[in-house]
């Protein structure tokens, strides 16, 4: 297995299907299975599914075999991740068949919303298909599946952001948790399926999204991530959609509760609550973020910041909103005003049209940046994007390929570069469990999101620990408790 392979299949790795814990409820006998794929807000839609089944009487279990109920919830950002879930339906399908014929099989999330006819008709692979916006609908869908009918709703809501349900933390560690701030995006990226699937930008009460968070500080959490597709467009003014500020009245205008105020307001829940966000877009990103982020220093110095590109010409046709001008602008004013900002990215190669001479403006660009690590990815094209429907996905494979490795290669020197340079140096860690390697040691993360294991001795899940870092692996900080 060469470089590329080796850290495709990290990248891989760490966005594997994820199946909720075991939560038993008193109120009934049946018994759910939820496998989640993709980005945070899928794992976050999870726990709100959760939430909404407990109350009829489900609880949840690991053992597949003796499910009721079985939900994969999906992601149709790259083609992979479809590949990967029909395997799963197939995978439930033949359990079904064989051993429990009363299960219901459903598809949750963004790819239940596209592929909905081939699930439920022509490959018959599901009971239940139902949309990121219509979980609240589960428990009459769930009738008519009992009723003997296939039952479907992806109904996309202009409105619906779920902050009157608080999410069962099933699927986490018990210290860190997501809190969702808005649903949907409005930025229309020429190769992106999410404005379809998960529909407009919705801002949620931000007074919900505070009193989530000093629940999780009641019930012992110490992290939380702010998320969204866009959380730097996170606008409130007392409702209604993004589109429609201009249309507010003045007051409700002047009384808004923009992404930094919101920021601050999480911040001042408790000293002792680290913050995180993401996903930031560069065109949105605003410098009083930043500013609120130099404030507080609950709020981690960390920032993932896809970029996509480093050419001006593919951002243009990936209708991304900004420049590599403007994108380096926005890191220089992050790195003067936290000058230890870890700072990560997604990017994309192999874009319609791509030259060569546009990949080394990509090289170019994270020579400049160097970022901490990033997520790398060949471009597939995704059914019912502007991408798919007015360019030519004209790269060939091999080159694409070629393109990733170099990419993935480069990012792998910085991402060495930035590890070493922290050794001999002292962090705070949040341990967030036990080592997957050796039941004697711990691993938590540092403020940047740089992972770190060192002896257990006598620290627990939970603690804040200082510890000097002595070692690295170009992914991994290794070191020990002072």
């Amino acid at each position: 297995m060469n470089i590329t392979q080796v850290l495709e299949k990290k990248i891989d790795e760490s966005k594997q299907g994820e199946r909720l814990s075991i939560v038993d409820n008193p109120k009934g006998s049946k018994k759910m299975y939820i496998e989640s794929y993709g980005c945070q807000m899928n794992f976050s839609d999870s726990e709100i599914v959760a939430s909404i089944l407990t109350k009829e009487g489900f609880s949840t279990t690991q053992d597949i075999n003796e499910a009721d109920l079985v939900f994969v919830n999906t992601c149709s950002i790259r083609e992979k991740a479809e590949l990967t879930v029909r395997k799963r339906l197939e995978f439930y399908n033949s359990i079904k068949k064989d051993k429990n014929p009363g299960m219901i099989v459903g598809v949750l999330g963004c790819m239940a919303e596209r592929l909905k006819e081939k699930f439920l008709e022509e490959e018959k692979l599901v009971d239940l298909v139902i949309g990121p916006d219509a979980y609240r609908d589960l428990p009459n869908l769930l009738k008519q599946v009992d009723d003997g009918r296939k039952a479907v709703n992806v109904f996309l809501s202009k409105e619906e952001t779920y902050a009157d349900i608080s999410p069962v933390r099933l699927g986490g560690n018990g210290v860190t948790a997501f809190v969702s701030i808005t649903r949907g995006c409005d930025n229309m990226c020429t190769f992106c399926v999410v404005p379809f699937t998960r529909g407009r930008e919705r801002s949620r009460n931000p007074e919900s999204i505070v009193n989530e968070c000093k629940q999780l500080i009641k019930d012992g959490y110490k992290e939380v991530t702010l998320l969204g597709q866009n959380v730097d467009s996170y606008l409130w003014y007392g409702g209604g959609a993004k589109k429609d500020f201009k249309k507010a009245t003045k007051d409700a205008q002047e009384n808004s509760v923009s992404f930094a105020n919101l920021l601050e307001m999480v911040a001042e829940v408790g000293s002792k609550l680290r913050i995180r966000f993401s996903t930031s877009n560069p065109q949105d990103m605003t410098l009083d973020v930043i500013q609120v982020m130099k404030k507080y220093n609950n709020i981690c110095n960390y920032i993932h910041l896809p970029v996509q590109s480093g050419s001006d010409r593919i951002l243009s046709k990936m209708n991304r909103g900004y420049t590599r001008g403007k994108y380096i602008t926005l890191i220089d004013n992050i790195k003067n005003t936290i000058p230890d900002c870890s700072i990560s990215m997604d990017m994309i190669t192999g874009f319609c049209s791509e030259t060569e001479q546009d990949h080394q403006e990509t090289l170019s660009l994270m020579d400049y940046v160097k970022y901490e690590y990033g997520y790398m990815f060949k471009y597939s094209e995704r059914p019912n994007t502007t991408a798919e429907r007015k360019f030519e996905d004209d790269i060939p494979n091999d080159v694409k390929q070629r393109r990733l490795a170099e990419i993935i290669e480069k990012q792998q020197v910085h991402s060495l570069l930035h590890m070493k340079e922290k050794i001999g140096e002292t962090f705070e860690v949040l341990v967030e469990g036990t080592s997957k390697k050796s039941e004697e040691k711990l691993y938590g993360r540092t403020t940047h999101n740089s992972a770190v294991v060192f002896p257990k001795e006598n620290y627990k899940k939970g603690d804040y620990v200082m510890v000097e870092i002595e070692e690295c692996t170009s992914a991994t900080l290794l070191g020990k408790a002072i």
